[in-house]
Order: C-alpha cells, then structure tokens, then sequence
C-alpha cells in the first residue's frame, strides 16, 4: 500500500510541478486537449495505462 501512495505523491508533485514551472504550457496544453474527440482521448489513455502497467511490471521483475 505505501508503495501505491509513494506513486500518487510523486504523480502529484509531477503535475504540480508542471503547473508552477510552465503555467502558459499547461494552459495551451489543456486547450489542446480540450479540443480533441473522445475517443482520441479515450485510446491515448488506455495507451498509457498500459505503458505504466508494463513499465511497472518490468521494473518490479
């Protein structure tokens, strides 16, 4: 289980991060998303899921 809150706290600080340092990004990058169809979204972040899962899976092997 800490290893799954150690996860989610350096997702946070990750994101965090990304909105201290680079705020006009962000906002271009959020309207970027915005303005892509949902299922563009929805196959982007199945990818990721996946490459995270395997990403994990090999580093825990």
């Amino acid at each position: 289980m800490s290893d799954l809150l150690t996860a989610v706290a350096i997702a946070l600080f990750l994101e965090g991060a990304a909105y201290a340092l680079f705020p006009r990004a962000m906002k271009k990058a959020l309207l970027h998303i915005l303005a892509q169809p949902l299922s563009s979204l929805r196959l982007t972040g199945m990818v990721v899921a996946a490459i995270a899962v395997a990403a994990v899976w090999l580093l825990r092997t």
